[in-house]
């Protein structure tokens, strides 16, 4: 399994679409955190999201000691969709390019190069995570220098929590997309039914949930539901007009069970119908 990761973080690191995903994530993020919300208060005017908010909590949003709240606001939707596609074509590209297939029969043995890959994709949401932090601190910071007299820095403990949600929260699409890629042998198709179901599906059975008052049983309980509740239970805005994705179904307690959960059976799952399916 050692070599197996090793040859995997070798393939992942020289493959430009794996770079190019983390670069839309990070932009995402300092655009809908920093940028808009920045030029909002330096013009003084009012975007979707800091309509009728006051100035100086736009700008204490802004500073470094409100990053545990905003690092997990873009996750569960938008970070959450880049996570999923990441980890489909992981592990989908291996059937269309005859990696699995040769690994197979040349290799340490599926479950082995398997373990490998899911290896290097935990080691791909931890740092995407730190990296995501180290940006979310650096820019805060930035705007500290320029627009504050002194720079609030976030607790420890409560930046140790954040960086908890974000990975489960990432884990837990990552996990996904890499169990569709398995299923589907196509990254193509895995990204497409990985999408429609992070962006759509869950939000259409949470509308209809508001009609039909069974459904709320199963919603709630969904994949999106639970990384949402964690965000939100972490202090990211839920509101109507905050980021989209953030939920306060699930207490924070729940909500982490529930995705980690989640992280845990489709790993395993992805795992065994690797194990178990024909790779021709």
């Amino acid at each position: 399994m050692a070599a197996s990761t090793r040859a995997e973080l070798l393939r992942v690191r020289a493959w430009p679409a794996f770079w190019v995903m983390l670069g839309v994530w990070m932009l995402l993020n300092f655009t809908f955190a920093y940028l808009f919300n920045y030029l909002a208060y330096a013009t003084e005017s009012e975007n979707f999201a800091t309509e009728g908010m006051p100035r100086q909590q736009l700008l204490d949003d802004l500073m470094p000691a409100a990053v545990p709240q905003i690092l997990t606001s873009g996750m569960p939707m938008f970070g959450g969709a880049i996570m999923l596609i990441l980890g489909a074509l992981v592990t989908g590209s291996g059937y269309g390019w005859g990696t699995w297939k040769t690994v197979a029969m040349q290799g340490p043995g599926r479950l082995a190069a398997f373990g490998g890959t899911l290896v290097t994709l935990a080691v791909t949401v931890i740092a995407t995570v730190l990296a995501t932090l180290a940006l979310d601190l650096g820019v805060a910071a930035l705007i500290g220098v320029i627009e504050a007299d002194s720079i609030p820095w976030p607790a420890a403990a409560e930046t140790v929590r954040s960086v908890g949600g974000g990975l489960l929260i990432f884990g837990m699409w990552t996990a996904a997309g890499a169990l569709i890629g398995v299923l589907t042998r196509s990254p193509a198709l895995a990204v497409g039914l990985g999408l429609v179901w992070s962006l759509v599906v869950e939000n259409l059975l949470r509308g209809v949930a508001e009609l039909l008052a069974g459904i709320g049983y199963v919603t709630d309980v969904l994949p999106g539901t639970a990384a949402g509740s964690v965000a939100g239970a972490l202090g990211a805005d839920a509101s109507s007009g905050g980021a989209p994705g953030v939920l306060e179904v699930l207490d924070g307690g729940p909500a982490a069970a529930v995705t980690g959960a989640y992280l845990v059976v489709f790993a395993v799952l992805a795992a065994v119908v690797h194990r178990r399916r024909d790779l021709v």
